[in-house]
């Protein structure tokens, strides 16, 4: 287990190849956008320079972790010699199932295939693939570098050795993986998802306003982030996208997704990639402030 493709170069695919390349691995980011590698590469840059200023690697590792990341535009050309390639595009199911149809076509017989969805099915995903025993789900959290626990969901048909590869595989990254099984959600965002759809209902209904929401679970549940800032970090889209999952996948009325949820994305609320969702971001600030439309 040696050479990694990442497919995606957004926000958890650069996280990705980042804690890939840290450990030594060599790994091929790839993305149908130049522009995406060539900003992913920035932050991976800007991130290592962050821990380089804070003493926690130094510059040679900084040096030796860029040496180990390439970027690809073309998935032929880095999947044949693969040994592990984890898929980290758009939460949308359609996307992925076409990812893995064309990563089974060109990627080795011994290759695992990973994808990093938060919510989609693993088994659906490994149905369109040329081997559903080495399909398995690999759910890093956000931020990559930073937060320890990764997710290894197991497919109907994925293989006791392929997960205790991607297991010890985890750990070797210094990660914290965590067995479960492939139910709408897994754990994180079948626990996580309904208490921030619970948080906007209460926004919702007027029972109170976003920074007393987010206050009371702050400092009486010890969250270090509110729900509702929560939600704005991980992108509205995505919430609701994963509320939509819990709710056609189990057909329960307790995972319908808020309406208030349903209109902000509609509205291109995202969030903090759009600038503006439960609270109003500025561009090069830590600073928030309540969005206008709850103040």
């Amino acid at each position: 287990m040696k050479n990694i493709v990442v497919i995606g170069a957004g926000t958890m695919g650069n996280g990705i190849a980042h804690v890939f390349a840290m450990k030594d691995y060599k790994v091929s980011l790839v993305d149908i956008s130049k522009e995406a590698l060539e900003r992913a590469v920035a932050t991976i840059t800007k991130n290592l320079d962050r821990m380089v200023s804070k003493e926690k690697i130094s510059e040679q590792d900084k040096v030796n972790t860029l040496a180990n990341l390439e970027t690809f535009t073309d998935l032929a050309a880095v999947a044949p010699h693969a040994d592990l390639i984890v898929e980290a595009a758009t939460e949308n199911i359609d996307l992925k199932l076409k990812i893995f149809k064309q990563i089974s076509d060109v990627a080795g017989k011994n290759t695992i295939l990973a994808t990093n969805t938060s919510s989609i099915s693993i088994t659906k995903i490994a149905s369109v693939t040329n081997r559903p025993d080495k399909v398995i789900g690999m759910h890093f959290m956000n931020p990559v570098p930073v937060m320890k626990l990764v997710e290894v969901i197991r497919g109907y048909a994925t293989s006791d050795e392929v997960t205790k590869t991607i297991m010890e595989l985890s750990k070797k990254l210094g990660k914290v993986p965590t067995e479960v099984n492939d139910y709408p959600g897994f754990i994180a965002n079948r626990i996580l998802m309904p208490m921030i759809n619970e948080a906007i209902y209460s926004l919702y209904e007027s029972v109170a306003g976003v920074e007393e929401i987010d206050t009371v679970m702050k400092l009486g549940m010890a969250h270090p982030m509110g729900p509702l800032q929560l939600a704005d970090f991980i992108g509205l889209d995505v919430c609701l996208s994963i509320m939509k999952v819990l709710h056609d996948g189990f057909g329960n009325p307790k995972y319908a997704p808020c309406p208030l949820l349903v209109n902000m994305v509609t509205a291109g609320y995202l969030g903090r990639k759009s600038g503006e969702g439960f609270y109003k971001y500025t561009t090069g600030s830590k600073e928030t402030t309540v969005s206008t439309m709850f103040k």
